[in-house]
């Protein structure tokens, strides 16, 4: 290869005009590639703007979210969304049902984690707690079995607690056992700011997906009531009171998503008379869902 370039160097040597046309014509081909780039860039440009309401948001990053733009052709209008009226004198305290792994927290089994994990944490800030517990009904010689945990809070999490507290009503849906789940909530919530816990017996199989967490068993009024969950497939049956939040682990110390993005949300939504509407805007998680084999009529109106 380098004598081919070598002996292409000697052929266009003396001709210096060759040279000159010949770095011109890359350069204009440097400029064309780039505004090719541009130009298909465009979809995820839009994308952008369509949540610029609150551009540090970041839904899960895993799945793509249809454009609002997109023809409703995915019998979305089947999801009565009534229009959203203010009045701040008579709004009821806003209800946020809150998921506990990979949501609030991240634990793993203390034995199969690696030190290394366990050491960048700390160093990096991470708080971290190891817990004794019954994650499952298995049994070790007729005794239920107990595991140790190692559990890491998401940064921020006992401010965006306390926050949070001032102007809704905290409750744990989880679809973890009580074995597991009430001994770690009752380490990062010793004030008792949650005021209601479910947990795995309290969620529903349906045709789609198992552990769907049915809002109808905290509250009946879909008006005032949200639900922050990793995983949307959770919330299912309401999808236009959910909020799809990126999942948290060991190895993102710097994480930022419970104060700077969720919490200024929530406050947000706590200012509606109706959140769906607005929940609606962001996300567009009923096309979400039929573009993942759910239809509309999965969906509790």
């Amino acid at each position: 290869m380098a004598e081919i370039g070598h002996t292409t160097a000697e052929v266009y040597a003396p001709t210096t005009t060759l040279q000159v046309w010949r770095t011109l014509l890359n350069w204009l081909t440097f400029f064309f590639q780039i505004f090719v780039q541009i130009v298909r860039g465009t979809p995820s440009v839009a994308s952008f703007i369509n949540y610029s309401s609150s551009a540090s948001f970041k839904p899960l990053p895993i799945v793509e979210f249809p454009e609002s733009s997109e023809p409703a052709n995915l019998a979305t209008a089947s999801v009565h969304i009534p229009a959203a009226v203010v009045d701040y004198d008579c709004l009821e305290k806003l209800t946020v049902v809150l998921d506990l792994d990979e949501t609030l927290v991240c634990a793993y089994e203390t034995s199969s984690l690696p030190d290394s994990v366990r050491k960048q944490a700390t160093e990096a800030g991470l708080t971290w707690f190891e817990l004794e517990c019954i994650p499952s009904e298995k049994e070790c010689e007729g005794k239920p079995k107990v595991t140790y945990v190692t559990v890491f809070e998401r940064p921020g999490l006992h401010e965006f607690l306390n926050q949070l507290n001032k102007f809704a009503d905290l409750v744990l849906f989880t679809a973890g056992l009580e074995g597991y789940a009430k001994p770690l909530v009752d380490r990062i919530d010793a004030e008792s700011r949650i005021s209601r816990r479910f947990y795995r017996p309290s969620t529903i199989s349906t045709e789609y997906r198992e552990h769907v967490k049915d809002l109808s068993f905290v509250s009946k009024d879909f008006c005032r009531i949200v639900i922050v969950d990793n995983n949307p497939f959770s919330f299912l049956l309401q999808p236009v009171n959910g909020i799809p939040c990126i999942p948290f682990s060991a190895g993102q110390p710097h994480d930022d998503q419970l104060l700077e993005v969720l919490l200024p949300f929530l406050k947000q939504l706590s200012e509606q008379r109706d959140v769906r509407p607005l929940l609606y805007e962001r996300f567009h998680m009923p096309e979400w869902f039929q573009k993942h084999g759910i239809p509309a009529s999965g969906f509790t109106q």
